[in-house]
């Protein structure tokens, strides 16, 4: 069996590992080279930090890993710090490492367990067999400098995996496009030479004032990456009145020329340019299964609406696509009343029900969230409310970020469970699916994984 993997972000090169693993033909498309910066907050929470220990992947500090304790939260006039939780699902700490380095890092382990990765290979469009079913992919091949050289190269597979970020281009020439019913927001990050490199939180600014104190729409955070920079950045949901409308570089300028000076969060410290990404939120495109093709991480919209947190659903996707793909094969094997191909196509059509179901609910709590902190003030009477309140905002952490017991479950397991059940799961199948307007296509650069 051959499967071809677009992109080599976290989601493609972790389903190329757990399939090169498994024994299977793999093929990763990278339109860049390594090593290559992606648009990120460069954290990692402990659902994330749980993918890379069960990839196999070292982490050592040494080599750029650095560990944080939690999350310090910084709002209405107070500073909370809160501990990742100690949990048996779910390691106590998270990471910083930038994306120039992690993703290379992945990249790397998956041509080790036997992956083929071809870099600067720019995929065009998905290919179709008679019958409808995505049979490969079309690319064009780009020189050192990210230039077509005018080749262009078709490859064929049994399963296309498109893990090709928010924009996509194997799910759009598919017509495969965004959900205008599913959050969407923006971040935007530059790098500082900082004092605060090696601060062992991961911070977030829940308001945001401007350098006369004036509040700004969305959240900030402050992540010290332990080579000499923090990385600082801000993100804005869709749901703020002022979503599209703001030149969200200088909304990032004001923030920090509000800051300490002793941080260092200044024109002459900062390191490379100040960039934006969308993020794809709660299932923004569907379906996540064709015949032949699975979405994977951001291309499917698998970014929390809560946190803005991608990176570990596009590993976990990755990990449960490798399952399924493998769990089809040894199928397709099998005597029965399916056709080989017939029984294939209908254990992968399973991947789709299966991330709808582990989830599904938590999106759907994640767009209610969304839609109430877009309004301000709203906002701030929950601040107002629940900074006071550690044992609160403990609670509100471990739900932002997806960190629950499944089997020794405590009172704060059982509560986000009962939450969870009360709300339908996000739906990944056919819904309102249609070209959306892009307010931000002026304002930030495209993300792909």
């Amino acid at each position: 069996m051959k499967v071809l993997i677009v992109g080599a972000g976290p989601a493609g090169s972790t389903v190329a590992y757990y399939l090169a693993r498994a024994g299977v033909d793999v093929t990763v498309l990278e339109k860049t080279a390594f090593p290559r910066e992606k648009v990120c907050g460069d954290g990692l929470t402990p659902r994330a930090v749980r993918e890379i220990q069960l990839l196999g992947l070292p982490h050592e500090e040494s080599e750029g890993w650095r560990r944080n304790k939690g999350l310090r939260l910084i709002a209405a006039g107070r500073t909370v710090e809160l501990p990742w939780p100690v949990l048996s699902n779910f390691p106590d700490y998270g990471l910083i490492r930038t994306r120039l380095g992690f993703d290379e890092a992945l990249a790397r382990h998956a041509q080790d367990a036997g992956a083929r990765i071809l870099e600067r290979h720019s995929v065009t469009s998905a290919l179709r067999g008679d019958d409808g079913r995505v049979t490969g992919v079309t690319a064009n091949v780009l020189d050192d400098a990210g230039r077509r050289t005018g080749e262009t190269r078709e490859f064929f597979a049994d399963v296309v995996l498109a893990a090709d970020g928010n924009s996509s281009r194997t799910a759009l020439s598919l017509g495969i496009e965004k959900r205008d019913d599913r959050p969407l927001g923006v971040a935007v990050r530059t790098y500082f030479q900082s004092p605060r490199t090696n601060d062992d939180w991961m911070e977030g600014w829940l308001e945001l004032p401007d350098a006369a104190g004036n509040p700004l729409p969305g959240y900030g955070w402050v992540f010290g990456v332990g080579d000499g920079t923090s990385n600082v950045g801000l993100g804005i949901l869709n749901s703020s009145k002022e979503f599209g409308k703001l030149d969200y570089r200088k909304v990032l300028r004001d923030w920090t020329d509000g800051m300490p000076a002793e941080w260092g969060f200044t024109p002459e410290n900062q390191v490379g340019e100040i960039r934006g990404a969308a993020l794809p939120m709660g299932f923004n495109r569907t379906p996540h299964y064709s015949p032949g093709l699975l979405l994977l991480g951001d291309a499917g919209g698998m970014v929390s609406p809560f946190n803005g947190e991608g990176i570990s659903y596009a590993m976990e996707s990755a990990r449960f696509a490798a399952d399924f793909i493998v769990a089809a094969e040894a199928e397709a094997r099998t005597p029965g009343i399916l056709s080989a191909p017939a029984a294939f196509d209908h254990r992968l059509s399973g991947y789709a029900d299966h991330i709808r179901a582990e989830w599904g609910s938590h999106f759907t709590l994640g767009r209610i969230f969304a839609g109430l902190i877009g309004k301000p003030a709203i906002m701030k009477l929950a601040l107002r409310t629940g900074m006071p309140l550690p044992v609160l905002m403990k609670f509100v952490v471990r739900m932002l970020a997806n960190l629950t017991d499944r089997t020794d479950k405590g009172l704060e397991d059982r509560v986000i469970a009962v939450l969870e059940a009360l709300v339908p799961a996000a739906s990944n199948q056919d819904g309102p699916s249609r070209p959306q307007s892009n307010p931000l296509r002026r304002k930030v650069s495209s993300h792909r994984d």
